[in-house]
């Protein structure tokens, strides 16, 4: 069955399935509820606060690695908002005491610099208080792409365990870890048991444990099963423990396409390219940083025996803005349409301007009616950037 294109929409243009989202939002809750966990969503793999109404409708909590994110929560969806930062600094933490729930610190060092701003915080605000939680590193490395494992040797992401050998100081509620990359149950359940190993001495002495992202229950054969299991288990271990998840990709995985269309094809070195009005570098940047090649709707399977290979290229002067093979059952031609499969997750939130290409509109698909547009992308923007 060849996708909807929308003819009448000029492109490139990321669309966004309301149906699509409900499906993630309704395995997740059943996740929540079943295994008693809080599942929270993370900005830094979503911030179209223009679907938030969507997922108001399932979660309200978030989490935010900066500023803005924590801003886009309380404005948009909700204020149960979970920080995380590498670093705080004296002008940005008291923003973020008046604005989140819990607060992570990422060493000791930073939480013993703004431990008396959170005690006189609480004290001062009693019925609002900030929970207050230290980062750790299970040193348990499930992820094969460097830049995204926290667990690489040499991170600088969380405490090791030889420093809270004697417990954790006075004041921190909670503990974070993250080291999943769009990674299963099974994976998980490796990284728990190694920092259970390292690190459980101090889970009777705390009130809750954030296991981080990369949970991608939304994928299709994750054993679904096998995590609740998981979890029910660790709450049977610490039944006052408050388990907190917060996955981003699972929220928007498979809910977007980017539609593009071929503006030219040319050919060197026995390799045919089809240059599109969409940029990887621009537009989808996760490609040429994971890497990895996004399914097309219109192309054949990548085992097929038959058909023409072609590369995509980017609209950009950039050499290395290409992506490739893939193979079509027809030559690919200047005005065909392409839709790029799951071009939402971590797509529109790493966009930039590079070049000056023009960004691609943002467009909803509600589950009844037509597409109604959410951005569209003007010089304007391009030039305001660097105003």
């Amino acid at each position: 069955m060849r996708p909807e294109v929308f003819p009448e929409i000029a492109t490139p243009f990321y669309i966004v399935y309301e149906d699509r989202l409900e499906r993630n939002l309704k395995l997740l809750r059943h996740v929540a509820d079943t295994a008693r966990v809080k599942i929270i969503m993370a900005f830094k793999a979503n911030a179209l606060w223009k679907t938030f109404p969507v997922i108001a409708r399932y979660f309200r909590a978030s989490t935010a690695s900066s500023l803005n994110e924590m801003q886009l929560s309380l404005d948009y969806l909700g204020g149960d908002v979970h920080a995380y930062c590498p670093v705080y600094t004296e002008a940005t933490f008291p923003k973020f005491l008046a604005g989140c729930s819990h607060i992570t610190f990422n060493s000791l060092a930073q939480y013993h610099r703004f431990a008396p701003q959170i005690k006189e915080w609480n004290e001062a605000h009693p019925d609002t208080p900030v929970s207050a939680g230290l980062r750790v590193n299970p040193h348990c490395s499930v992820i094969e792409t460097d830049i995204y494992n926290p667990c690489v040797p040499g991170s600088r992401f969380g405490e090791g365990p030889e420093a809270l050998r004697d417990g954790l100081p006075e004041g921190v509620e909670g503990l974070h870890f993250h080291a999943l990359c769009e990674s299963d149950s099974h994976d998980l359940e490796k990284v728990l048991d190694a920092f259970k190993a390292q690190y459980g001495h101090l889970l009777p002495h705390i009130k809750w444990l954030n296991m981080g992202g990369g949970h991608l229950m939304t994928r299709e054969g994750y054993d679904i099963d096998h995590l609740i299991s998981l979890l029910r288990k660790l709450k049977e271990e610490y039944p006052g423990l408050e388990i907190i998840m917060e996955p981003g990709s699972a929220f928007t995985w498979q809910t977007g396409d980017l539609v593009t269309e071929v503006l030219d094809v040319v050919e060197d070195a026995g390799i045919r390219t089809g240059i599109i009005d969409a940029s990887f570098a621009c537009h989808m940047p996760d490609c040429l940083e994971m890497p990895y090649k996004p399914a097309i709707a219109e192309s054949l399977p990548d085992d097929a025996p038959t058909g023409i290979p072609y590369r995509l290229g980017g609209n950009s002067c950039l050499s290395g803005d290409f992506v490739g093979d893939w193979k079509f059952e027809e030559p690919l031609h200047a005005g065909q349409r392409l839709t790029l499969k799951d071009m939402n997750h971590y797509t529109t939130v790493k966009t930039n301007m590079f070049n000056g290409v023009q960004h691609p509109s943002i467009w909803f698909k509600p589950k009844e009616n037509s597409p109604i547009l959410l951005r569209e992308f003007t010089y304007e923007d391009y030039r305001d950037r660097m105003d």
